[in-house]
């Protein structure tokens, strides 16, 4: 029996998690369940799972869960969702979270050694040279989640990493993929929300959009691999069927191809190293008929090619581009920033950031608190 820990339950990773658990079926407990505002849904969850411990918000939330929860500890706040990472039956925790928050329980799940599969990419953004000390110093594991540096995974399973000349992310484009920038000066929440083939929750979906979610994953690839941040390539690919490619010294590739579907990674990290069978069939090359690659347009699209400044300056500097993100994103949604000042707000606080090490936790939480402050002030200034 493997015990699993979704955090981030009630998002779109908890949601293709449970998919993959009902089709597995025997040999799979779930025993812990984090959400964020959505009280019904994780009811509706507990009812049907019946985890030892569920980790909410806030207090009132947890008055609220207790009430209906027939055994089991309900938990609250940064130290539950740390407490809940860490409970020492867990086999797996699957880090379905979205930014910054997932970071502790990150680093102290692997301080426990847990096995983390991280759909979570914010936090290798910020800290990954401390996120893979903490699996070094305790023996934690992390397995990729997300389609591309779970197919990349995939990839370079039994090769020598000597032999690894770079790695290759398939990037669909977003929605706004061919357009210049004078027509996406009044691109709504909506039509940033409209992903052309993967459904993700709003956050992600957005830094989709600007391709930002790509320029988090070069980062994030880097340190999951051992390369560096020039070894790591982006390729817009519109069908989303190969998840990415790894290229090795000698000019050959190996991609990974699939049906466009979480399902399938996720599986893959619950049930790895073994394959079983999972419910979406085959893909049919026939039906897909042509795949097609073109060069990512770092012009229009400016998000990216400040993944890779920040990658390369390194430090704190990736921290300081993530707390910056996640402020315009959500002014973005609440309508208080256009789609254009998502890039421009991130361009402006990464310039300003005074670089410092990143080789302690306090210094990259002090970093994000003072760029969401100042990112905040930005946005009122133009307000």
């Amino acid at each position: 029996m493997k015990n699993v820990v979704v955090l981030g339950c009630t998002g779109s990773i908890g949601d293709s998690t449970f998919k993959v658990l009902e089709n597995l079926g025997s040999g799979y407990r779930v025993i812990g369940l984090s959400a964020g505002a959505n009280t019904k849904k994780l009811i509706e969850l507990i009812e049907h799972w019946q985890p030892q411990c569920v980790c909410v918000p806030t207090a009132e939330q947890a008055r609220e869960v207790a009430a209906v929860m027939q055994k089991g500890e309900v938990i609250v706040g940064e130290d539950g969702l740390c407490a809940l990472a860490t409970l020492p039956a867990a086999d797996l925790v699957i880090n379905g979270l979205v930014g910054a928050v997932g970071l502790l329980p990150t680093i102290k799940a692997l301080e426990a050694g847990k096995v983390v599969a991280m759909a979570n990419k914010e936090p290798l953004v910020m800290a990954g040279g401390l996120i893979l000390e903490a699996a070094r110093r305790g023996g934690g594991e992390i397995l990729p989640l997300d389609s591309e540096p779970n197919a990349i995974w995939q990839c370079l399973k039994g090769e020598p990493r000597e032999g690894l000349a770079r790695v290759i992310l398939t990037a669909s484009g977003g929605p706004f993929f061919g357009l210049q920038r004078a027509q996406m000066q009044e691109i709504s929440p909506d039509e940033a929300l409209n992903h052309p083939t993967w459904k993700m929750g709003p956050k992600i979906t957005v830094d989709s959009a600007t391709l930002m979610n790509k320029g988090f994953e070069v980062i994030e690839a880097a340190w999951l691999f051992g390369v560096g941040i020039d070894q790591v390539d982006v390729i817009v690919h519109r069908q989303s069927v190969v998840h990415s490619l790894v290229e090795f010294v000698d000019g050959s590739m190996l991609a990974h191809m699939g049906k466009t579907d979480m399902l399938l990674p996720i599986q893959y990290a619950l049930t790895h190293p073994q394959r079983l069978a999972a419910p979406l069939g085959r893909l049919d090359l026939a039906a897909v008929g042509q795949l097609s690659f073109a060069e990512p347009d770092c012009e229009n699209f400016p998000c990216l090619p400040l993944c890779y400044e920040a990658g390369r300056a390194g430090g704190t500097s990736p921290a300081a581009l993530n707390a910056a993100n996640e402020v315009a994103v959500a002014c973005f949604l609440q309508g208080r920033i256009r789609f254009l000042d998502i890039a421009a707000l991130n361009s402006a606080m990464l310039a300003a950031h005074v670089q410092r090490s990143a080789d302690d936790l306090t210094s990259i939480l002090q970093v994000d608190a003072e760029v969401r402050r100042a990112a905040v002030a930005w946005v009122e200034s133009r307000a």
